[in-house]
């Protein structure tokens, strides 16, 4: 996923990581924790799926998770959220079905995590990073979707949390 016009973002309270930009994606299928057998399986699904490249632009910063303990911070798409929208539709059962987990049945919510709230955040560093993404404005930010990629965990995770194992390109 290519972002323009989000970076640098300021900087977040104590507790909050913020992702590098080589970690921002639109998740199509989470998988969970399958295998690599299982993953590969379900990439090949989604490889022979046939999806346009997708350009849009972001609406707000909301945070997403347990609504009562919320860890993920996301930009929400607007513009191009159709889109998005029918190919996670399309994509999530045949490909959850193929590796062998639950299929999601909430409505698509196409988005990308720019941040996360880490775990031993205390009720006043969660407020503080709360106000932080509600204070992040990504209107102005545009993106293009141009490809596939199939994400595992990075092996150093100091710097990036997320690495691809497989890409494929979108068709145009």
């Amino acid at each position: 996923m290519q972002v323009e016009g989000l970076w640098p973002l300021p900087d977040p309270p104590r507790r909050v990581r913020v992702f590098a930009e080589e970690d921002l994606h639109c998740t199509l299928v989470f998988l969970g924790a399958v295998g690599a057998d299982e993953a590969k399986r379900g990439w090949s699904v989604a490889r022979e799926m046939a999806f346009e490249p997708v350009q849009g632009r972001f609406d707000e910063v909301r945070a997403l998770g347990n609504p009562s303990k919320p860890s993920a911070l996301s930009a929400i798409v607007g513009d191009g959220s159709r889109p998005l929208a029918s190919m996670i539709d399309r994509a999530r059962r045949p490909v959850a079905e193929a590796v062998g987990a639950r299929v999601d049945a909430r409505p698509p919510l196409p988005h990308m995590t720019v941040a996360r709230i880490q775990r031993r955040a205390g009720p006043d560093e969660r407020r503080a990073a709360l106000s932080w993404a509600q204070s992040l404005d990504v209107r102005h930010a545009s993106f293009r979707v141009g490809s596939l990629g199939l994400y595992t965990w990075a092996e150093d995770r100091a710097h990036r949390l997320f690495q691809i194992v497989e890409e494929h390109p979108c068709e145009v």
